[in-house]
């Protein structure tokens, strides 16, 4: 099925995709109930307010937003700020709502901010920030997160403390740990950590999330949180009760709350409007961006219309006691996963959401406020894990101090601060190396035409984040079909964030049918031996230059093979934007070992992604096999291992005289005759015989991996042995 045969998203598009828009819905619902719990507790906001929230995403923002996939709902990275909020506002009152009735004051507001940037079509200011700072705002997040939950999972009751005393507590707090809270908080995190690496189907068909609502819940009965006792546990006596649990009221009708104005005028509230505004958008922005890369479909999100209908939801969230929304990633790339194709598989996922919390509210009570904080902790550590680091260190030492400072300054003030600082710092370091101040400000372009479609943007001086949206509205006056050529033969400096930028535009241009044609940077000196870091003409800019172990045992299994290698593609996109059917956005390509032998291109690279489009959660690695060249009448298809719910609604091409292939493998194509004719018994044979591989045919070309991780040495060559193999059968047909 092609973007031509989807049907628009209103009543067409319900009558030809009810059924997988309904399932798809059902399975995010099961994903987002707990996330919203566990960002309502996080936020200092009552358990109901996060439903509320993501409730108004699906009834109401899917048919006045942008978006076609994108699941709406509170986020973990706006947890900060409204705890911030809720704390800030609320101090000194002895009534316990009122910090959260001002700060729903704010949410109205900041919704009615984001309604106007996006009629004033302000949704490419995103672009300004500098991506290290952005990383930087969002890892800090994660660490304030991480700080505030652990205590919480461990059974440990704190005092509102800023971030670093808190994380500098986390000892004492293991010493005083309540064991039976302690249990169910680690038990939760055991289960999040580990169920998303299980390879079984029947176990992968129960979101990591649910799996450990329906593990706490029992736990929580075991331990009779429900009733106020002491127990003895070696010398220790400790307390349990109700308070470890989620509050939940009996009628959804008793749960909301209304805004309190009397803050309206204090500086306070309107920082944290400010916040609510720029953070919130610049999140839902990205998410966005990132969603329309997974969307098999190639359809892209109205950025100025979404965040209108995201400001609506906010103000619409906040007048009823709700958290203010995004475009949430983890969500939103499930949705896609599993099948979801119209902007009603969003509306679903609210309606389950209102059923549940209308008929089955009791239930809600039940679940352990540890089990909560274990989400938010995995959360955190996702948000800020090492990995983040090491990937922002390997584009360039600059880099990695834009993103730390970011990171140290928001930790010890708040995040406004840490924002400015980390573009303070980022303009530092360009000025330091080689960028001249008076090109900051804006690009020097001059644009010349070869046909209607074939045009050449020369720049001159420098091109950073501070200018690049000017850059950025020259190349709008074109289309995503036509063919550019931007020559930055007279750029005396690049900086990382339009390095990246450029990346992803690169691949808008390539998956619409035109190009991105980036000429003319091969002069200036790479700031690291990464393909995106900054570039300087800078005589004494110094290049890092980190040869890994894999680089060298690649380079020798090259050399084994028969294969060339080189270390990074130089391309602005890569040779696999395809791979984005299959949930994962593709940073850059390297170790690339590459053959022509019998008249085919063989192409073996570790392809750096971000799974699900979750650019939040940091960069991994996988490795890939291309085979082009190839001229048998291949038909279009995908083809991988099926899961569970994959037989209940979604569609599967089967052959009833092969049930076992029919059971193993999920098959899609373009035309099902063709499928059907190119899958012959001998064919299936072959792949009855051997490993299970994904594979995507392009026609001319497949598409192997086997794991989304990166292959050992053994595994590439097994998984090369498998192509041969199965170009040998296709060739014998």
């Amino acid at each position: 099925m092609t973007i031509n045969s989807i049907h628009e998203d209103g009543i067409d598009g319900l009558k030809q995709n009810w059924k997988q828009d309904m399932l798809s819905g059902f399975l995010v619902f099961l994903i987002a109930l707990p996330l919203s719990l566990s960002v309502s507790s996080a936020s200092g906001f009552p358990p109901l307010s996060g439903i509320f929230t993501a409730i108004i995403g699906g009834l109401v923002v899917s048919f006045i937003g942008g978006a076609h996939v994108a699941i709406k709902g509170p986020a973990a990275g706006l947890i900060v700020i409204a705890i911030g909020a809720v704390t800030e506002l609320g101090a000194g009152s002895s009534d316990p709502m009122r910090g959260y009735e001002l700060a729903l004051a704010a949410i109205v507001i900041s919704g009615i901010f984001q309604t106007l940037l996006g009629v004033l079509r302000a949704g490419s200011l995103s672009d300004f920030f500098p991506t290290s700072a952005v990383l930087g705002m969002l890892s800090s997040i994660g660490i304030i997160i991480f700080a505030k939950q652990v205590h919480v999972a461990l059974g440990v009751k704190l005092d509102d403390k800023n971030p670093l005393t808190l994380l500098a507590e986390i000892p004492h707090s293991i010493s005083i740990l309540n064991p039976e809270i302690a249990i169910i908080g680690i038990v939760s995190l055991i289960i999040l950590f580990i169920l998303p690496l299980v390879k079984n189907r029947y176990v992968k068909m129960i979101p990591a999330p649910m799996m450990v609502i329906l593990v706490a819940i029992p736990l929580g009965f075991y331990f009779d949180l429900e009733h106020a006792h002491k127990y003895l546990f070696l010398d220790g006596e400790y307390e349990l009760g109700p308070n470890f649990l989620v509050t939940f009221p009996s009628h959804i009708l008793d749960g909301m709350h209304y805004p309190n104005w009397s803050a309206i005028g204090t500086w306070t509230l309107w920082k944290y409007v400010i916040l609510f505004t720029l953070v919130g958008s610049l999140e839902s922005i990205l998410s966005s961006k990132a969603i329309d890369i997974l969307d098999p479909y190639k359809r892209r999100t109205k950025m100025n219309k979404d965040l209108i209908g995201v400001g609506i939801g906010n103000t619409l969230a906040g007048l009823i006691g709700g958290l203010p929304m995004i475009s949430e990633i983890v969500r939103s790339s499930a949705n896609i996963n599993n099948g979801g194709r119209t902007k009603w598989a969003n509306f679903f996922h609210g309606g389950f959401l209102l059923l549940f919390v209308a008929l089955l509210p009791g239930l809600i009570q039940h679940i352990p406020l540890a089990a909560l904080a274990a989400m938010l902790i995995y959360t955190g550590y996702r948000l800020a894990s090492p990995k983040v680091f090491r990937e922002t260190l390997k584009v360039g030492v600059g880099q990695l101090v834009v993103f730390v400072f970011t990171i140290l300054v928001t930790l010890a003030s708040d995040l406004v601060m840490g924002i400015v600082a980390g573009i303070a710092m980022e303009l530092f370091i360009q000025l330091m190396s080689g960028a001249k101040f008076n090109y900051l400000i804006s690009s020097h372009v001059i644009i010349s035409s070869k046909a209607q479609n074939e045009h050449t943007l020369s720049v001159n001086g420098v091109l950073t984040f501070t200018n690049y949206l000017g850059l950025k509205k020259k190349l709008e006056q074109f289309t995503y079909k036509d063919r550019l050529q931007l020559d930055l033969s007279q750029v005396e400096y690049v900086d990382h964030t339009v390095m990246e930028h450029l990346h992803h535009l690169g691949e808008d241009y390539h998956r619409a049918g035109g190009e991105l044609k980036v000429v003319g940077a091969e002069k200036l000196k790479p700031m690291s031996a990464h393909p995106l870091s900054d570039r300087s003409l800078n005589k004494d800019a110094v290049v890092v230059e980190r040869r890994s172990t894999r680089e060298d045992q690649l380079k020798s299994l090259a050399s084994q093979l028969g294969f060339s290698y080189k270390d990074f593609h130089k391309d602005i996109t890569s040779n696999f934007g395809k791979l984005s059917n299959e949930n994962k956005v593709i940073k850059y390509e390297g170790n690339i070992l590459s053959k022509y032998s019998d008249g085919l291109n063989y192409v073996i690279s570790d392809l750096s992604i971000v799974s699900g489009g979750d650019f939040k959660a940091g960069v991994s690695n996988l490795t890939v096999l291309s085979v082009s060249n190839l001229r048998y009448g291949i038909p279009l298809f995908t083809m991988r291992e099926e899961r569970f719910f994959d037989n209940a609604f979604l569609s599967d091409i089967n052959f009833n005289d092969h049930p076992k292939f029919s059971k193993t493998y999920k098959l899609n194509g373009f035309s099902e005759a063709q499928v059907r004719e190119f899958f012959t018994k001998n064919l299936i044979t072959y792949f009855e015989s051997q490993d299970i591989y994904h594979i995507e045919s392009l026609g001319s070309e497949l598409i192997i991996y086997k794991h989304s991780k990166v292959a050992s040495l053994e595994e590439i060559k097994s998984m090369l042995d498998f192509t041969k193999g199965l170009v040998e059968v296709i060739a014998k047909r």
